[in-house]
This record gives C-alpha cells, structure tokens and sequence, in this order.
C-alpha cells in the first residue's frame, strides 16, 4: 500500500505542485479543491501520466463535516494518511474596517484556522496513534505583521500560526511533526495571484520579475521544500520556516 498525502487546497499553484511532488515520490496523492473541477480532474491526470497515483474530490472546506468526512472516507478507503498538506487561503479582499461585514471577518477565520483545528483535531490523534505523521501549513506573510485593509485576513492567519505552535506543543513529543510554513512574497500562481491581477498583468509581472529573474516564488521549487520538510529526521525537525525569493526584502525589513 502507497503511504497518502491529502492536499487540502489543491489548486494550480502551490498545493497541486506539493500533490504531484509527493505522486513522483511513491505516494498516493489525494487532491482536494473547492471548485474548478475540470482543474482537479486535468492535476491528476498530469500525475497519473507521470506515472503516479491521485484522486481528486471537490471540497468546500467551510461547509460542516466537509473535512471530517473526507478524512474519514480517505482513511477507510485509500490508506492511512502520512502526511497533510494545508494549503487553504483565507484572503477574503482588502476591506476598510467599515467595509469588513461580520460574515466577512468570520469568513477568514473559518478558512484559516477553525479548518485546520477540524483537520487537526481528526488526524493528530490518528497519526499519534500510529506514531508518526507530517501536517505542513501555508501561510503568509499577514500570519506575522498586519496591514490596512486586513483585518479579517491577518488575524485569521496569526491564529493558524498559534494553531501550529499549540499543536506541535502537544504532539511532537507523541510523533507528529507540524511546520508552519511562511511564504513571503508572490507566487507564480495562475489561479491564485493570476486571477487577482487579470491575465495581462500577471503576464507583466512574471516577465519583468519573474521567469528568468526567479524574483517570484515558483510553486515547484515550493513543492520540493515541502517534500523536504516531510522527511526530516525527528532529532532535526523544522516547526517554522520562511521562503521568498532572493531578490525580496524579508517581511521584518520591509
């Protein structure tokens, strides 16, 4: 039986990348996304072609018993689950504080840290039980400093970083290895930052900084970090590690 990887979050960026990363590697990669299910079904027919093994499911992580139930289904039905990969995003726009609706604050916070509390509240005590398991977190640079307009998105993401270190502060020790990973700065995202810019800035972007100049953050390059991450030695564990591209002032300096 292949070891699994699920993929909360499997979008064309990082998360389908991290997916087809841990396929190429033996394991049964199980991808999941909120939407876009011609994108799903194109991701996993890229890894079967490759010569891995993937399954996709549509996922709308805010909806009760979403998560639960897929966990539940992939554990019964595909294998116990190795590693996590949480992927989800939490950005809900820039909003003014007077903009920013209750349902619109609450919403970050459902994406970015009550799902990963419902992912983790199932998968801790499975992989503590079978002594060892990997969960590795996405995050932001909003996790560690907050800007106007964020309110929702900032606070949603520094709870998920206080999420991790309270996990790891109660299952390290039992076998589960959890990293909180910052990405700081752009990703070379279609579906993410490509959908915010439009198709010609994003193109305008990624010719004056990105490509050749390696000045965004490429989702393979990505992939390869988090595959990295799941294979550490339990006497050298990272918890917490930030990634940008050389050429980015780091969030501290900037």
């Amino acid at each position: 039986m292949k070891p699994v990887c699920l993929v909360i979050g499997a979008g064309a960026g990082i998360g389908g990348n991290a997916g087809r990363r841990f396929a190429q590697e033996g394991y049964h990669t199980v991808l999941c996304r909120r939407s876009n299910e011609d994108g799903l079904r194109g991701t996993v027919k890229t890894i079967e072609e490759d010569g891995g093994k993937a399954s996709g499911f549509l996922l709308n992580a805010v909806d009760a018993g979403s998560i639960e139930d897929r966990i539940s289904a992939v554990e019964t039905d595909i294998g116990p689950i190795e590693v996590l990969v949480f992927n989800l995003g939490a950005q809900t726009g820039n909003l003014s504080l007077e903009a920013t609706t209750l349902k619109a604050f609450e919403l970050g916070w459902r994406l970015a840290t009550f799902s990963l509390f419902r992912a983790a509240a199932m998968l801790c005590p499975l992989m503590a039980e079978r002594g060892k398991g990997t969960i590795l977190v996405t995050a932001s640079t909003a996790a560690m400093r907050g800007n106007p307009e964020q309110h929702s998105h900032a606070s949603a993401m520094a709870g998920r970083r206080m999420l991790c270190q309270s996990l790891n502060a109660e299952y390290a020790a039992r076998g589960v290895h959890i990293v909180h990973i910052l990405v700081d700065g752009l990703v070379d995202a279609p579906d993410t930052l490509g959908k915010i810019l439009g198709p010609e800035r994003f193109q305008e972007l990624r010719e004056r900084q990105g490509l050749e100049h390696d000045g965004l953050l490429l989702p393979e390059r990505v992939a390869d970090t988090f595959f990295h991450l799941s294979q550490q030695h339990r006497s050298a564990w990272t918890h917490e590690i930030d990634l940008r591209p050389y050429s980015e002032t780091p969030w501290w300096n900037s």
